[in-house]
């Protein structure tokens, strides 16, 4: 491909990144941007979407720019978003009618109530591979076409487009052209049925959901569209569309079906490669579409923490506490323990295995000698075992002894919480030279479609282990805090009276 690139767009949950990657996966230039973060109730989380389009865009033409790569330069470009959160726009104006809902959004957690009293999880379950919850898409779209004026009636007459993020950004690079989304955001919304591969018709009547509003699903790694000439210059094909975290298990190599990958950001994310058949969970975790390539569609189990990149902000930004995240390693090694306190950051409920909206969060174990030392490694030890919650249901819902984890995200740069993590689970934790497999994974699936790589072999060929994390607790030791754990995880429940 000679000095050609492949850019990935990162549309992240509290900012956006544009990546360049060579043909060795290497980074060779990234910009990131923040955007607003819209709170309106508790519980409520919102995006502005053309904040959202514009802050994306700017990160694109910037990483260019500074790193004095021209648009012809680019041989595709691939996309990978945050999955659930749901944006309705005027298909005529471009135009959202509402705030993007945020996959945090517990707003719609009565309406899941009322789909599990009229006996529909079973069902909803069995044809999505996800539990009946509030962080998917089906209930914010059903939020917004009943609550919004005027929206169901402009939705009927077919005025009205919906899609997850990568779907409204598809929409605004190839100028109202293409709308279209992949088969892993596809799997995320509950209207998707990842037996069949459609839109489900049962699924549509249950939500009240119109069909035209919904996206063309297309192979994760395949031509969506190309960008409008006016935006770059260049119609640069888009070939490559995934979820984050279907995005990361693919960044992270995890091509055989047992592989395991935690993704550390504004929360957490385990992925197993369960191969080419669907393992429907017995343990409230979630059964998705990894991805799809040449047609052929292979599948996960995982299990989604919402609050533990997010938790470090709080300490940043509401307590005050730290200046930035990096600061936590030094001080959670400076004492030797949390001297008691476990933190539970259950700030929009609980996620996998719970599936708890009503949680909120709580510090238990406080005693007059706990100072922010403390509260700083609890803080960093619930990001270690809500991620424990959920391997040791993985490795019971698959049947599979989990060898080790590949992790990857912000966090897993904190040597501390990587050590804690491997010493909790008692296998190794493996840590790629690359940790920026979100945007790598976008990368890879578009370069495979443009020639950038020829299989996944070469994929395989460029991943490379940075370091490993050896687990080195006290088995005894190990049960004894997890099961401290477990306890300050019932004390945090069902707190929000309804």
């Amino acid at each position: 491909m000679g000095d050609k690139y492949v850019v990935a767009l990162d549309q992240g949950t509290t900012s956006c990144r544009t990546i360049i990657f060579d043909k060795f996966g290497r980074v060779i230039g990234q910009e990131s941007r923040e955007f607003a973060q819209i709170y309106p109730k508790p519980g409520w989380v919102e995006h502005n979407a053309e904040e959202v389009w514009q802050c994306q865009l700017s990160t694109l033409k910037d990483v260019l720019t500074n790193n004095y790569i021209e648009p012809s330069q680019i041989a595709s470009i691939g996309i990978t978003n945050q999955r659930e959160t749901l944006v309705v726009w005027n298909r005529h104006t471009g135009k959202p009618i509402y705030n993007a809902i945020v996959w945090q959004c517990r707003r719609t957690a009565n309406v899941c109530d009322e789909l599990k009293e009229k006996g529909l999880h079973d069902l909803i379950h069995q044809k999505t591979g996800l539990v009946v919850d509030a962080y998917f898409s089906a209930t914010k779209l059903f939020w917004i076409l009943n609550q919004i004026p005027g929206a169901r009636a402009m939705a009927v007459e077919g005025d009205l487009l919906a899609g997850t993020m990568d779907t409204w950004l598809i929409w605004n690079f190839t100028a109202g052209r293409v709308h279209a989304t992949d088969y892993t955001n596809a799997s995320r919304t509950m209207l998707f049925n990842i037996n069949e591969l459609c839109w489900d018709e049962e699924l549509m009547e249950i939500f009240e959901i119109p069909f035209r509003m919904l996206p063309e699903v297309k192979d994760s790694s395949g031509y969506f569209g190309s960008l409008d000439k006016a935006i770059l210059g260049e119609e640069i094909p888009i070939t490559g569309v995934a979820g984050d975290q279907h995005s990361a298990l693919f960044g992270q190599a995890c091509f055989e079906e047992g592989m395991v990958k935690n993704t550390y950001g504004t929360g957490c994310f385990i992925l197993m490669n369960t191969g080419q058949e669907p393992k429907i969970s017995n343990h409230n975790l979630l059964t998705t579409i990894a991805w799809c390539m040449g047609g052929k569609v292979e599948y996960a189990l995982e299990g989604s923490v919402f609050s533990t990149g997010a938790t470090v902000q709080w300490l940043r930004d509401e307590l005050q506490i730290i200046k930035s995240a990096d600061e936590t390693e030094t001080l959670a090694m400076s004492v030797e323990d949390t001297n008691g306190i476990y933190m539970v950051p259950a700030f929009v409920g609980l996620g996998a295995p719970y599936w708890d909206p009503y949680a909120r969060g709580a510090i238990l174990g406080l005693t007059r000698g706990a100072n922010k030392k403390h509260l700083v490694r609890a803080v960093l030890e619930s990001i270690a075992y809500q991620s424990m919650d959920i391997l040791e249901l993985m490795e019971k819902d698959s049947g599979i002894t989990i060898p080790q984890l590949r992790v990857d995200g912000g966090a897993s740069s904190n040597n501390f919480l990587m050590q804690f993590q491997a010493d909790i689970l008692g296998v190794p934790v493996i840590r790629p030279e690359i940790t920026e497999t979100t945007a790598r994974g976008a990368a890879f699936l578009a370069g495979l479609e443009v020639g950038m790589w020829s299989s996944r072999s070469d994929i395989e060929g460029v991943w490379e282990q940075e370091r490993e994390f050896i687990p080195k607790m006290d088995r005894r030791i190990r049960n004894e805090k997890y099961r401290l754990w477990k306890k300050a995880v019932y004390r945090s429940r069902n707190w929000v009276e309804i």
